[in-house]
């Protein structure tokens, strides 16, 4: 069993976040919890979540919240299991359609992982390299989700940044190996 701690996992789109994400829950050795923050609204997205569930095959309790991460986090991260949340950006999308203030919500999560005794792996995109949103909501949404990665960013030990499917660790505790 390795010593896993809490690590966010950045990266755009289809860059293997969630993949390299799994691996490190994998290699944990402990029980896998998925904890999901995406909702099927559309084909699109049930074929996606269909995919992901494919793709993890047998062995992970997936969980879906798509608003009380904390509350969800609370339940789950307990001793013996390592939880994997994909993904921070659907999580934030979902805060902004319900109304929520993504900040005190960030606020919320990032005190929970303060806290919290077993390891978390943090699934997120990058969406601050690419274009500038041409809607004013899209711009909103851009800049939340950098204050969001940040904010996580700082109050956990490891922050990985995958490109290509690659690793590039930004930020990395003593104890990872």
């Amino acid at each position: 069993m390795s010593a896993l701690s809490t690590t966010l996992v950045l990266g755009g789109a289809r860059s293997g976040k969630s993949v390299f994400a799994e691996k490190l829950i994998e290699a944990s050795g402990l029980a896998r919890i998925y904890l999901a923050t995406a909702t099927a609204g559309d084909a699109e997205m049930t074929a996606r979540i269909a995919h992901h569930r494919r793709r993890r095959g047998e062995g992970w309790t997936t969980i879906e919240e798509p608003l009380a991460l904390v509350e969800a986090l609370t339940r789950e991260a307990i001793y013996g299991r390592a939880v994997l949340v994909d993904c921070l950006t659907l999580w934030l999308s979902n805060l902004m359609l319900d109304g929520r203030d993504p900040e005190i919500e960030a606020r919320r999560l990032t005190r929970f992982l303060g806290v919290a005794q077993y390891p978390i792996v943090l699934v997120s995109n990058e969406v601050g390299l690419g274009l500038v949103p041409e809607t004013p909501l899209g711009r909103a949404f851009r800049d939340a989700q950098g204050r969001l990665n940040q904010i996580v960013a700082a109050a956990v030990p490891n922050v990985v940044f995958i490109a290509a499917g690659l690793p590039l660790w930004l930020k990395r505790s003593h104890q990872e190996s």
